[in-house]
This record gives C-alpha cells, sequence and structure tokens, in this order.
C-alpha cells in the first residue's frame, strides 16, 4: 500500500491516520478520545499489540532470540499512526513490516499498545471485530472450482497421501500433476520436466489446460502444493463475494520491487486463485516464464500486473503453518488455508485448523 499519496492528500487537514479491516466495527466518539491522548506533532505508532511466540520464517526468523520483544499491530482491531510518522513513511506491505520499519533499528518508535484497540467486545473499546470471512450469500458450487494439485513423483506417497485423507473429497473437479503418470493416484504429466524450484513451466501448462476442453469448464482456477492444507467449502463461502466475470486473482498478496515499480503476486503455497477472465486475460497475453524454474506464484504476478488485473488480497490464506502466525491474530479466523508439513502433523492440522464439524454442503 502507498502511503507517500495519503500524507500529500491530506497532510493539512489531518492529524491521524486510521487503518482498519472490512469488518472491523469502530465506535468513533471512544476513537477520538483514545487518540486525543497523544500528541499527533509527535511520532506514535498504536495498536493492539501482537508478538511472534517463536521465529517465524513469514518474518524472515527476525529477532529470532527473542521473538516476543518486537510487537507489531493486530490488524483486526485497527491500528493507527500520527500524521507526523506518516510524513517519513512511503510503502508498506504488512503490519510486521511497517511495525519492522517504523522502529528504524531502535531509532524509531516501538509499538504503543492500546487497550481500547480490541477484537472482542468490551465495554471500553473503540474498535471490535466479527469476522474474517464475509457473507455475502450462499457459497459458489462445488463444480464451480477447478482444482490443480502440483506434485511430483518422489512425493506421490508421502504429501498426496495427506491431500487425499483430508481435502481431496470436497472437490468436484480435481487433477494431480506431476513428471510422470500414475494411474494410481491418477496423476497427469503435462510434459515439463520437475524441477527442484519454481515450478513455473508446470503452473503456465496449468494454465493452458485449464481453458481446453480437456477439463470440465468452471468459473474459478485453484492452484496449490501437494502440502497445501485448505478449506474448499470455506474457500467457496468466500468466493460468493466476487465475480467470476471479472479478472480476478485472490490468495495471499505478497509484494516484490514494490519501491522500484515492482509488481504484487499471490504466494503460491498458500494456494492461488484465479477467474476464467483472469486466466484467459493472461494466456492470451503471451507472457511466459522466462525458464521452466522460474518461480511461478512471482512470474504470474508480473504477468498480472502487465494485464491489469489487480492482486486481491485475503488474510484467510497462509504460505506457512499455524505455528508461524500469531496465535491472537489466527484465533479470529476462519482460516482457508496453510503450507507445508514441516514438523508438523498435517492431518492434525486439517482436523484442527480447517475441518468444519457441520456438513459440508451446508457451508
Amino acid at each position: 500500500c502507498y502511503v507517500s499519496s495519503l500524507s500529500a492528500s491530506f497532510s493539512q487537514s489531518a492529524s491521524w491516520f486510521f487503518f482498519l479491516e472490512e469488518e472491523t466495527r469502530v465506535t468513533l466518539v471512544t476513537l477520538l478520545q483514545v487518540l486525543n491522548r497523544y500528541n499527533s506533532q509527535e511520532e506514535w505508532f498504536l495498536g493492539k499489540r501482537l508478538h511472534d511466540n517463536e521465529a517465524s520464517i513469514i518474518h524472515h526468523y527476525a529477532f529470532s532470540e527473542d521473538p516476543s520483544s518486537f510487537g507489531y499491530p493486530d490488524p483486526a482491531a485497527g491500528w493507527a499512526i500520527s500524521m507526523s510518522l506518516l510524513q517519513r513513511l512511503s510503502l508498506f506491505v504488512s503490519v510486521f513490516q511497517i511495525a519492522f520499519y517504523i522502529w528504524e533499528g531502535g531509532n524509531g518508535p516501538k509499538l504503543t499498545a492500546v487497550p481500547e484497540f480490541c477484537t472482542q467486545q468490551r465495554d471500553y473499546c473503540a474498535t471490535t471485530f466479527t469476522t474474517y470471512l464475509p457473507n455475502c450469500g450462499d457459497a459458489v458450487n462445488k463444480e464451480d472450482i477447478f482444482v490443480a494439485v502440483k506434485t511430483c513423483q518422489k512425493f506421490h506417497s508421502e504429501r498426496v497421501p495427506v491431500v487425499k485423507a483430508t481435502w481431496d473429497k470436497d472437490a468436484a473437479f480435481l487433477e494431480y500433476y506431476s513428471d510422470v503418470t500414475d494411474p494410481s493416484i491418477p496423476t497427469i504429466h503435462l510434459g515439463v520436466p520437475n524441477t527442484e524450484r519454481g515450478h513455473c513451466g508446470k503452473t503456465f501448462a496449468i494454465l493452458r489446460r485449464f481453458l481446453s476442453d480437456s477439463v470440465p469448464k468452471a468459473d474459478w482456477l485453484l492452484i496449490v502444493d501437494d502440502d497445501t492444507l485448505i478449506s474448499l467449502p470455506r474457500l467457496r463461502k468466500l468466493l460468493r463475494c466476487y465475480d467470476p466475470r471479472e479478472a480476478v486473482s485472490l490468495g495471499e498478496r505478497y509484494g516484490y520491487g514494490l519501491m522500484q515499480s515492482g509488481y504484487s503476486y499471490t504466494t503460491g503455497g498458500g494456494g492461488m486463485v484465479l477467474s476464467r477472465v483472469a486466466v484467459s486475460r493472461l494466456v492470451s497475453s503471451g507472457c511466459s516464464c522466462y525458464s521452466d524454474d522460474a518461480p511461478d506464484d512471482m512470474v504470474l504476478g508480473m504477468c498480472l500486473s502487465s494485464v491489469g488485473v489487480p492482486i486481491t488480497h485475503s488474510p484467510l490464506f497462509h504460505q506457512a503453518r499455524p505455528d508461524d502466525y500469531s496465535e491472537d491474530l489466527l484465533s479470529m479466523q476462519q482460516p482457508i488455508s496453510f503450507h507445508k508439513h514441516w514438523n508438523t502433523d498435517p492431518v492434525a492440522v486439517y482436523t484442527h485448523w480447517l475441518q468444519d464439524t457441520q456438513p459440508r454442503d451446508e457451508l
């Protein structure tokens, strides 16, 4: 998100900037009372404090010796920065990154914890939060989503059985794409050799297959890794909020080189969701991989940016394990996905975090 334009547009009229989620509820009178306690002519960074319990890959193992020593705001509760502070910022992608940038190696202000910034209802709260999974109506049909699982031969016996034991059964249309054809799964070989990283060639072959007559026609394409854990019923509910007749790219958004005219992209591990319109626009543009082992999610983001398709972020997609996120943050979510089996029991993770108790067709 670019903040320099906010400073340029509102520096003469605003003292504070308050950032919140779509589902955050605000008691304006209380919020103004809270902000009046602080001098907006000074650099203030206010919010409900979260911290990592252990060093996390999603935060590049920062503060690994004492992860709890560094706080960042809970976006669901909302967070505020004074105009004085905003004027030295230019860009941020995540609340952790902006907290780290503001801290400036110890020279800038740390997050000030404000008890009135809440997620659960209390009498004294200026903000509260309901849910990250909005109710936009009935879930889309199972048949509206085509699922593509990327795998390779060495993981056929290790990772694919986890998919089949957990969320595979919730898909109407699903295919496994590998470097070999294995009728016992079954897998499909797209003619692209396996690569140790990147998988761009395989992903672009999936995009072309999705548009062909070889698979059932669906409004949405979901591309996941073989170690992605996902709730398809929750995804179906979320997709009701989006129009498949528009070019949509949805997932956990990251950024590359944004301060140097870079681009946003959805992380592949958490699952990449594309409308048929977006896939068609991307494929017809001629944009392609510079090598088969290029990072597929980043190349997709670059290509989508070049054809004017925005990347839509949802905090319900996760490119890492539950242990890599703040427990307080996850407690307010109905997560849609997690990624990686490392040092976890993936079936237990799915059961605890992603499996709903009510019948799937009711979600």
